[in-house]
């Protein structure tokens, strides 16, 4: 096991829960758990290995344990991934909704992985589809491909499996987890060029979409989704969702029928830190009523 202790800079108030919760795909993600003791676990594929990572916040500072080939480079990159990289001060409320939720959450942060596939794969399973059908995808994959996270961690936590382990899934298994062709196709096409693709973790956001919508099925929707995490991005604003643009033009104007042209208007003020406006807003909770009932989950394993 080897440790390490970060201090947010500035001495301000941290939130860990809620700077990291969006890297959770789902409340049974295998590879992200919280403990009843407040401890808060992952599971990682790093350069240098698998890795699992214990963080348990204290007073002015967040302690860290890692196990595994992968726990040197996690301790190393522990800053990045915690936000120290983010500067919240950087953003400006010019609404009330939205300068309450700043207000009530001075310790959000936006976190940065710095690992694509991590993010990536993930996402992909996510277009056009529920997210509950996504979230049991992901969690079959990386229970019956991934391998269990290094050291004391505990039951059932997996690290997702490596580039080669994906691109060789059969396909009758893509087909068990509801995973369709089209998404599965471009989860292989991503993991044969995983390293050029986890070369995007050090470039600059611009040139790292770009380079990952040079992979068939992957465009603007995936790629923003990925880099916000990955790249820890306060601007990568989610183009292309079903859902954002009614809750941002809800939350703003009270309108329920905005689209992406308008939520990108609205938006505008915010150019620079589109994402945390809208990280703000929906952790402000004012979303419009459901009208219809949800979509079904789709059984594909019945088709």
């Amino acid at each position: 096991m080897a440790t390490r202790t970060w201090v947010p800079p500035g001495g301000g108030p941290y939130d860990l829960d809620r700077t990291l919760c969006v890297l959770a795909r789902g409340p049974g993600d295998p590879a992200y758990r919280t403990t009843p003791d407040g401890s808060l676990w992952r599971a990682s594929r790093t350069p240098e290995g698998p890795g699992t990572l214990r963080l348990t916040a204290r007073v002015g500072e967040v302690h860290a344990e890692a196990w595994g080939p992968g726990a040197d480079w996690l301790l190393e990159h522990l800053p990045t991934l915690l936000g120290e990289s983010d500067v919240p001060a950087a953003f400006t409320p010019r609404h009330r909704l939205l300068h309450e939720a700043h207000r009530r959450n001075p310790g959000l942060r936006l976190a940065r992985t710095g690992l694509v596939l991590e993010s990536l794969i993930p996402s992909i399973l996510e277009q056009k589809v529920t997210s509950d059908e996504a979230y049991r995808a992901w969690r079959r994959l990386l229970q019956r491909h991934g391998e269990p996270a290094p050291g004391p961690a505990p039951e059932g936590l997996r690290v997702m499996p490596d580039p080669r382990a994906w691109a060789l899934i059969p396909s009758w298994e893509w087909h068990k987890a509801g995973v369709d062709t089209k998404r599965s196709a471009t989860i292989v096409r991503a993991a044969r060029a995983a390293a050029r693709l986890e070369e995007t973790a050090t470039m600059d956001e611009p040139r790292a979409s770009a380079r990952l919508q040079l992979i068939p099925g992957i465009g603007p929707w995936t790629a923003a989704e990925t880099l916000q995490r990955t790249h820890g991005s306060p601007d990568a604003v989610t183009v292309g969702d079903l859902h954002l643009p009614r809750i941002v033009g809800y939350a703003l104007t009270g309108f329920r029928g905005a689209d992406d042209e308008a939520m990108l208007e609205l938006l505008a003020p915010y150019e620079g830190q589109r994402h945390r406006a809208c990280r703000l807003i929906l952790l402000s909770g004012v979303v419009p009523a459901r009208r219809a009932p949800r979509f079904s989950v789709r059984d594909f394993t019945r088709m």
